[in-house]
């Protein structure tokens, strides 16, 4: 409740005032749907009701939803589809395909959870899984086949099935829980293997995509569609190239109707075959599409930092992204100023989520975002990443891109990525994709084996333990109460192999509330300890992992990284980085 006091006090009271309202508005009608909807005197068969396009898909075809998180959500296609098979038992064993996170995690209405009725979906294929509860229960009790594949690798192999071409040949994910020569590859719950082993490198594929559904800002009366203040693009123009190109149907929904501006384009009406007007469509979550926030656009001049402290504010509100303390700021400060010393000035960067929000909202403050390039892997290209359940979005982008254009632009042009983590082993493997032994523990990897193929500079950052209470007093960082290890003998599934990174030559550092370690051919060696932290009592005694130390010691954290107070970020002088 600190923090949001804080947050609200630095925020005007219109702002405040107008979040507060707008979000109230979103709970109170966040399952309001009308399936029967279309505006008279628009072309028939083009422009049909969400109940007739449900119609469309057919049994035992291939559908793929685009989006992410709460940007851009297919919730009336999830909704119509959902009430089509329930009333009349069609469509029917569907492979239901999404490259990000569209669940709901079994609190929110209208994402992909909507799905999760028997029979309805045979096959799920997806780079997250986490907030998918619905489904993940279904894989449990064995009614549908699960498979996680690298989010990068999905959007390619999309991309190129838009092209004729139906597989991928890549080097992400060798030597991980994705290597079938490990014993490894896209199943969790039955089905055929998606990747398979090719030489030093592995195969991916994606069954034909049959279906496209797309959640898109508006159409114009001939039938075309504009992605005009969106805040993502992710996979829907692949999608809906793949779609057509295997003979399949591309269906979307679009919040209104427009004048028709050719330049504006972004999928034209011949590549079409249905859409449905939906007036409650989202621009992202709960921001109606017609009152779009327009800091979310590449248009939109809004000054970075207050924008950052908009969405905390409506994040913290909403309750779905866990409140971050002292000891926490302390540990996003650290990464800030790791990633001063070792990322250059003008580098394209990528983040994920967590603790990396966290570690650019200082980097945000203290003014170094303008230096940088920050993307995210739905396409996102500059400004400044959005938190929490806005994940994917960013305040003042410059542009959007594809997802699939995004992975491409990694490869030869990614300096560094900011991720998070679930555990690190002694060898310096990292696991992003399992939280346990249960199938609801499965998170997936998400776009984690596609970006740090491509980056040269990994920061994993994170917490020292899990469920552990930690206290900063008198210029002192303390473990109150331990937790669970996060650092381990072996990890459960790599998601990261640390061998790899080193056979590439990459510089990978893991930031802690105990401070940061680096990676080396010898392991885990611990470079900097935060102030009041004990080598013996509070990281090997609370490690499985081997922890080694450098010949002269470890250096200490500077003292205002810990409290805040007098800290100040700065990129070192030329020929100084390290």
């Amino acid at each position: 409740m600190l923090i949001v006091y804080t947050f609200m006090r630095m925020m005007k009271l219109s702002d405040r005032v107008s979040i507060i309202h707008q979000l109230l508005r979103w709970r109170l009608r966040w399952d309001r749907h009308d399936l029967d909807y279309c505006p008279d005197g628009l072309e028939a068969g083009r422009f049909v009701s969400a109940r007739a396009a449900a119609a469309l898909v057919p049994d035992g075809s291939t559908v793929i939803s685009c989006g992410l998180a709460a940007n851009a959500r297919c919730s009336i296609f999830y909704w119509a589809v959902r009430e089509h098979y329930l009333r009349l038992g069609h469509p029917a064993g569907l492979t239901w395909i999404s490259v990000g996170a569209q669940g709901g995690r079994s609190r929110v209405p209208g994402t992909i959870e909507e799905l999760a009725v028997r029979g309805l979906i045979s096959r799920y294929i997806s780079g997250h899984v986490e907030t998918a509860r619905a489904l993940l229960k279904l894989a449990e009790s064995d009614d549908i086949e699960l498979h996680l594949m690298p989010q990068g690798e999905m959007t390619r192999v999309i991309e190129a099935q838009g092209e004729g071409r139906f597989s991928l040949l890549s080097r992400t994910g060798v030597q991980t829980f994705l290597d079938p020569r490990l014993g490894g590859g896209s199943p969790v719950r039955g089905g055929d293997n998606l990747v398979r082993a090719a030489g030093d490198a592995l195969e991916y594929r994606l069954p034909p995509i049959e279906v496209a559904m797309i959640n898109a800002p508006w159409a114009d009366a001939l039938g075309n569609i504009y992605f005009r203040n969106a805040a993502t693009l992710t996979e829907s123009l692949e999608s809906a190239r793949a779609a057509r190109r295997n003979g399949g149907k591309v269906l979307v929904s679009v919040a209104d109707l427009v004048d028709h501006e050719p330049a504006d384009v972004a999928i034209p009406a011949e590549q079409v075959d249905a859409i449905v007007v939906n007036p409650e469509n989202e621009q992202t979550g709960g921001v109606p599409q017609r009152r779009y926030w327009s800091m979310l656009t590449p248009a939109s001049r809004e000054d970075a930092a207050e924008g950052v402290r908009k969405l905390r504010f409506a994040n913290d509100l909403l309750g779905y992204t866990p409140a971050r303390g002292a000891a926490q700021q302390a540990v996003a400060r650290l990464g800030a100023a790791l990633f001063a010393r070792q990322v250059p000035r003008g580098s394209t960067v990528n983040l994920g989520v967590g603790y990396g929000e966290e570690l650019v909202r200082v980097l945000t403050e203290q003014g170094l975002h303008e230096d940088v390039t920050f993307t995210t892997e739905t396409g996102v290209y500059g400004g400044v990443p959005a938190p929490g359940i806005y994940f994917g979005s960013a305040v003042n982008p410059q542009r959007l891109e594809s997802s699939a254009w995004m992975f491409r632009h990694y490869e030869t042009h990614l300096a560094a990525t900011i991720l998070g983590f679930l555990e690190v082993d002694s060898e310096g493997n990292v696991n992003g994709a399992v939280r346990g032994d249960r199938m609801e523990d499965l998170v997936g990897p998400g776009g984690m084996p596609s970006i740090v193929e491509a980056a040269q500079t990994i920061i994993f950052i994170g917490g020292w333990m899990s469920r552990a209470r930690w206290k900063v007093s008198a210029g002192r960082m303390r473990l109150v109460r331990p937790g669970k290890a996060k650092f381990v003998d072996r990890v459960r599934s790599v998601t990261f192999s640390a061998r790899a990174a080193l056979e590439r030559g990459k510089r990978v550092w893991y930031v802690t509330h105990v401070g940061v370690f680096r990676l080396t051919h010898e392991g885990l060696v611990m470079e900097q300890a935060m102030p009041g932290i004990d080598l013996e009592q509070d990281v090997r005694a609370m490690s499985g992992a081997a922890i080694r130390v450098p010949a002269d010691g470890v250096a200490r954290v500077p003292t205002p990284v810990l409290t805040g107070k007098d800290f100040v970020l700065q990129w070192p002088e030329p020929g100084k980085q390290e």
